[in-house]
């Protein structure tokens, strides 16, 4: 297990940015990238009312294993993710990762190889429910 790898969580309460940062903190990190997924309002012409994430029983492995191979031999100092679940409002934080890298180039090709890959494999479910009472299950197996 790396020790970059500094947080990795999933939970039914509100995010800290904070947190996510400090996790991160490092003397010879130069950059930070922190990427702050919200609940918007909608999702193409629809309006959205709220949602709810689900998660697997093995989403914490997932999510460390990801998070250990996009940071993997690029030199970044410190990775942490934390994902919400449980219902959530417009506006509400759904995801916070934070990258620390000597230089910029690096923190942002492993933050957005963090995000993609969390998007694309972390066993995570939302479920969308829309203004006009229809509903809508994303990226559901």
């Amino acid at each position: 297990m790396s020790d970059v790898v500094r947080l990795v969580d999933v939970r039914d309460e509100p995010l800290d940015i904070s947190e996510v940062y400090e996790a991160v903190a490092d003397a010879g990190a130069g950059a930070v990238v922190l990427f702050v997924g919200a609940v918007r309002d909608h999702d193409g012409d629809k309006g959205v009312e709220g949602l709810a994430y689900s998660a697997h029983s093995r989403v914490l492995p997932v999510l460390r294993a990801i998070a250990e191979e996009v940071s993997g031999d690029t030199g970044v100092r410190g990775v942490a993710v934390v994902h919400r679940v449980g219902d959530l409002d417009i506006g509400d934080l759904a995801v916070v990762t934070a990258v620390a890298a000597p230089h910029r180039p690096a923190a942002y090709e492993v933050s957005r190889a963090l995000v993609e890959r969390l998007k694309a494999e972390v066993p995570i479910w939302k479920h969308q429910l829309f203004e006009d009472g229809s509903d809508e299950w994303v990226g559901s197996p």
